[in-house]
């Protein structure tokens, strides 16, 4: 962001800070009146906790992370904190203090009155203590005994903040410059957690070159979005209530946009002209003076905004640099060489942990889905770790665990009394008593496209009696940085079609991170639904690889001729879904706007792909979109995913699935079908197979499908082995006689 940018802001929010107001109230805060501006409530898994939050003796301090947006500001806040505390606690000495940004705003007295139930309090925070991202922390004095030989592990000390905890955050909007150096902000800011919506504003009937460079830019705000997810619906005019981006040729202006003279590839942004001038609306237009300065604007303004400055910028030339290479998205862990941990989180101090029993160390890991695990059966993880050590064995542990399955529970080992000795002799940290190292085997079946490793530390009480003292905050833990996993023996090779690859990782679209082997299908005449569907899932592919769609093909059903060498994704109504009836009966489901052609498969417990495969028709009335995968007419080992619906409005439903975490797991196998808020996975077409495999393994996977024929291999392998040492040991018996 640039310095004049900076200035401009903090000068806004100090005009927009409400007047000095009395000190926060403690307690229960007495409800005021809602500040003028947007009010929205917070849950406490927008604040970046999962579950409720369990304030122990040992461990009595929880925290919620609340960001503010760039062109915002605070003008209210309260919070409704919503927890149930022990009703064996001296509530004369125990209560809860609130913090924001390290000052005590409140403090809630725990009565003896309500001990037990679930409690409700208001505590209403100073809007003038807000920043652009903020702590808010709540911790635990208790006590359950007038002696001073408490046990700060003592059963009785707990208070449960519930999952029902609320922050209602009012806010106010402030204008910001004109200023291309603040992009992606303000159509998209990192702040905000919610998921992305950004209006497209096009041309009446735009070509497929405009469309194109439209899903170059959605794509660029997949990526950034992450995974908040993004939706690009299609206006035809700016939207008077928010931020839009338009395309704009001399010839096809869309509405409400008016430009001067376009003299070359031009990147502006402007106010709203449908927002009122206050509001701080802005339009994002991308011009140019035929399609492909148009495509031009595009490519530099994902690759290039950073070296945009003012209101306006006129593209000299870009250059897309060289191809890429196959699985070398941003978004996936590298598979040609062991991966240090430092490479997937974003800050190391990820890796470190605080308290006796804090949250697990969680590293994410992306991977390609196509990984084929035949010929080695699990994954090396090499853990280095640190910790505070305890001063004898107890039950300190480590439990490291993938996808929430348990892998190993490792004994955390005390203090070497030799160390004592070495310290002042060797470098801070190179004791072995505070280290340990592990090599664990990690079944290659708990593995999938999108998985966490867990590491979570829990430090034991070091007291030995009730009055011998402990340390009290003193338990520290991390994983080292330079821990790594090892996914360089496994192959790429994998049966297709497998719609749960491309709903959890793009695959096998993002096999190429920028689509250089994709071509999008799109009706000769798309409508605005059509056009939505085509944004969101480039945006999709965008987000699942980390990467724009730079060379991607977008292509209308009557073109698809030229793109037959490549993976397709086929938006399928109106004339792209005559393009699937014409390519035959033999995929799994022919949708058309009134009628429906399924295959059915006998449910069996025959393997897939074995069972026979009938065909149902039938005439409806109601909603009906699908997920149909299918292997390409056109070329051997390609794909084609299409987003298939009876009407182009019902594609909405499709995009919802995607955009939905706890659905994504129902879309699988060649055809997912979405009926309103049920989604059905099926498998039934056939089987294709993509990668390559060595010719050994390649040969043992196909006789294994056979018994008879492993049972004749090892027949046959063990008849040679016999010959072969009875011809050895012919050999060698000769070889003495002739001595």
């Amino acid at each position: 962001m640039s310095a004049d940018a900076l200035a401009f802001q903090e000068a806004a929010r100090g005009m927009a800070q409400p007047a000095p107001a009395t000190s926060v109230p403690t307690g229960d805060a007495t409800p005021q009146a809602a500040p003028a501006g947007v009010a929205r409530d917070l849950t406490l898994k927008q604040m970046g906790v999962f579950g409720p939050i369990k304030l122990r003796g040992q461990d009595p301090n929880g925290t919620l992370n609340v960001a503010v947006r760039n062109d915002e500001v605070v003008t209210g806040a309260k919070l409704r904190l919503v927890y149930t505390y022990s009703p064996s606690l001296i509530y004369s000495l125990s209560h809860l203090k609130v913090f924001l940004n390290g000052e005590v705003v409140a403090t809630l007295p725990l009565d003896k009155e309500q001990a037990g139930q679930t409690v409700s309090r208001e505590v209403v925070l100073d809007p003038r203590l807000f920043t652009d991202f903020n702590r808010i922390g709540v911790q635990m004095i208790a006590h359950y005994s007038l002696d001073h030989c408490e046990d700060p592990y003592h059963t009785s000390l707990w208070t449960d903040i519930s999952p029902d905890t609320t922050l209602t955050l009012t806010t106010s909007e402030i204008g910001l410059p004109n200023s291309l150096a603040l992009l992606p902000a303000p159509f998209f800011d990192r702040r905000d957690n919610r998921p992305l919506v950004v209006p497209f504003l096009l041309p009446a009937q735009a070509d497929a070159q405009t469309l194109r460079a439209a899903g170059v830019v959605s794509s660029w705000f997949g990526a950034l979005a992450g995974w908040r997810g993004a939706r690009f619906p299609v206006v035809q005019a700016p939207p008077t209530d928010g931020h839009a981006i338009a395309f704009a040729l001399p010839n096809a202006m869309p509405e409400g946009v008016k430009l001067g003279e376009i003299k070359g590839p031009t990147v502006i942004v402007m106010a709203n002209p449908a927002s009122p001038p206050q509001s701080g609306r802005k339009l994002l237009v991308l011009a140019g003076r035929d399609t492909k300065e148009l495509q031009e604007a595009a490519n530099a303004l994902v690759l290039g905004q950073v070296g945009m400055s003012g209101d306006q910028a006129i593209v000299k030339s870009v250059d897309l640099g060289p191809e890429r290479r196959p699985y070398d998205a941003p978004n996936w862990a590298p598979v040609d060489r062991p991966v240090s941990f430092k490479e997937l989180v974003t800050d190391p101090a990820q890796l470190e942990a605080a308290g006796f029993n804090p949250q697990p160390i969680r590293v994410d890991m992306r991977l390609p889905p196509d990984l084929f695990a035949w010929a080695r059966h699990s994954v090396p993880l090499n853990v280095h770790y640190r910790y505070t050590a305890p001063s004898n064995y107890n039950d300190s542990v480590l439990n490291i665990g993938v996808n929430d399955q348990l892998l190993r529970s490792l004994r955390l080992r005390p203090a070497d009394p030799s160390g004592v000795e070495r310290q002042f002799n060797v470098p801070l940290l190179s004791g072995s008593e505070a280290r340990g190292a592990e090599e664990i085997r990690v079944p290659a079946l708990r593995i999938g496209s999108t998985n966490q490793f867990q590491f979570q530390f829990h430090m034991d009480s070091q007291k030995t009696g009730l009055c011998v003292s402990a340390a009290t905050d003193s338990a520290r833990a991390a994983v080292d940085p330079d821990s790594n996993v090892d996914f360089s023996q496994f192959v790429h090779y994998t049966a297709m079609p497998n719609l749960a690859f491309f709903a959890t990782s793009g695959f096998p679209f993002t096999r190429m991170a920028d689509l250089a082997d994709t071509a999008v299908v799109i009706p000769d005449a798309p409508d605005a639904h059509e056009q939505e569907a085509l944004f969101t899932m480039l945006g999709q592919l965008g987000r699942w690889s980390g990467l724009p769609a730079l060379r991607v093909s977008v292509v209308p059903a009557a073109a698809v001729e030229s793109v037959r060498d490549r993976d397709l994704l086929v938006i399928g109504t109106g004339t792209a879904g005559q393009l699937m009836a014409k390519w035959g009966k033999g995929l799994p489901m022919l949708i058309e706007r009134s009628e429906n052609d399924l295959s059915v498969r006998e449910l069996t417990d025959r393997p897939k792909g074995q069972g026979p495969v009938a065909r149902a028709a039938m005439s409806v009335n109601g909603p009906t979109a699908a997920f149909v995968g299918f292997q390409s007419p056109y070329t051997k080992g390609r794909s084609v995913v299409a987003l298939a619906a009876n009407a182009s409005d019902r594609l909405g439903d499709l995009l919802d699935v995607l955009g939905d975490d706890t659905k994504l797991g129902e879309v699988r196998g060649d055809l997912t079908v979405v009926r309103q808020k049920v989604v059905v996975g099926l498998t039934v077409g056939d089987t294709y197979y993509v990668g390559h495999l060595p010719w050994y393994a390649w040969l043992w996977i196909h006789i294994s499908r056979y018994p008879a024929l492993m049972a004749l291999a090892g027949i046959l392998a063990g008849l040679f082995v016999a010959l072969t040492v009875f011809w050895a040991l012919g050999r060698l018996a000769a070889h003495r006689l002739e001595r």
